[in-house]
């Protein structure tokens, strides 16, 4: 599935126009993003949990040169997935 089709979906689901509906899940995957931008946690009861962590700055190694290279600190989204999710996805 892909957003054309959760458009689909909520329009649908929900009588609205996909113009609407667009609106709408553009909105949330944007709070999301600007929740997760400022470092917060984004917890959605049931479905899942995105985090922000910390990547700490590191040592690496150029595969073509075998060179040691270092790697800035970084930071990255996670999605921690909700037992009732899991339970979904198991069967």
């Amino acid at each position: 599935m892909n957003t054309s089709d959760l458009i689909d979906h909520v329009a649908g689901d929900h009588s609205l126009t996909k113009a609407q509906a667009k609106a709408i899940v553009d909105g949330v995957l944007a709070k999301i993003t600007a929740a997760a931008a400022k470092g917060e946690e984004v917890n959605l009861p049931g479905f899942g949990k995105f985090k922000v962590q910390d990547r700490p700055a590191r040592q690496g190694r150029n595969p073509s040169t075998g060179e040691t290279i270092q790697i800035a600190a970084t930071k990255k989204v996670t999605f921690q997935a909700a037992k009732a999710l899991k339970d979904a996805v198991a069967g």
